[in-house]
């Protein structure tokens, strides 16, 4: 079924910055296919729920050809699965290693490489990645290797793409949040985060789906990333 309704394929869309842009989506009427590892199903028509890994490959076709019989087009994607694992480089085990390649590489590569492909068949599109703060700015006392091998992998893609599918009419874009009030941080954590950025305080989820939006909404932006991080990355 083909739909007039605008569609956006948001992953790691279950909890977080996820939920928060499966939310701010749907706030500005588009359809919404959402999927993470655990995901309830939806009593609103306008969301469709796929369940699964998507840094395995089967699973990230699964979840495009669904989202294609359901609504017939993918207007923009928001790669947002991530995960982040802090520990001394030299600490770091293979499994280690492989779950955060997993999903951080693996969980954009094979579903964008699906994305844009409808995206060229409709003359159109946009790609946002949720990348890091930290992937270009690095602090100390955080151990954020992986988080630049493949955050920073991203915005270096995230560039590549947008030059390669600029006169297909697809823009390619990543916000790159820093410290967000997300599961990851324990509550009690919230007030001493806070005091390491410029502006005192750590981010909302909403903070990175306003920005989300507003790069669906800037049609003249593309290869952007757009930090989303208290000033972090201007200093400290």
């Amino acid at each position: 079924m083909r739909t007039s309704q605008k569609v956006v394929l948001v992953t790691g869309a279950s909890r977080g910055i996820g939920a928060a842009t499966v939310r701010a989506f749907r706030k500005i009427g588009y359809a919404v296919i959402a999927t993470s590892r655990s995901i309830e199903q939806s009593h609103d028509e306008n969301i469709l729920a796929v369940g699964g890994d998507i840094a395995d490959p089967a699973v990230a076709r699964r979840v495009v050809s669904e989202g294609m019989a359901r609504f017939g087009r993918i207007d923009t994607l928001v790669n947002n699965a991530g995960i982040y694992i802090g520990k001394p480089f030299t600490d770091h085990t293979a499994e280690d290693f492989a779950a955060v390649t997993n999903v951080n590489i693996n969980g954009f590569f094979y579903v964008t490489q699906l994305a844009i492909a409808e995206m060229e068949w409709q003359s159109g599109g946009h790609v946002v990645s949720v990348t890091a703060s930290i992937a270009d700015t690095a602090y100390s006392g955080v151990h954020s290797a992986l988080a630049a091998l493949t955050k920073g992998g991203l915005n270096a893609a995230t560039k590549s793409l947008a030059i390669e599918f600029a006169r297909k009419g697809i823009r390619v874009n990543a916000v790159a949040p820093g410290i967000i009030k997300t599961p990851m941080h324990p509550a009690e954590t919230h007030d001493a985060l806070g005091t390491t950025t410029p502006l005192g305080r750590i981010g909302e989820a909403t903070d990175i789906a306003d920005a989300i939006l507003f790069l669906e909404r800037a049609t003249f932006i593309t290869g952007e990333i757009l930090h989303v991080d208290g000033g972090l990355s201007a200093g400290r």
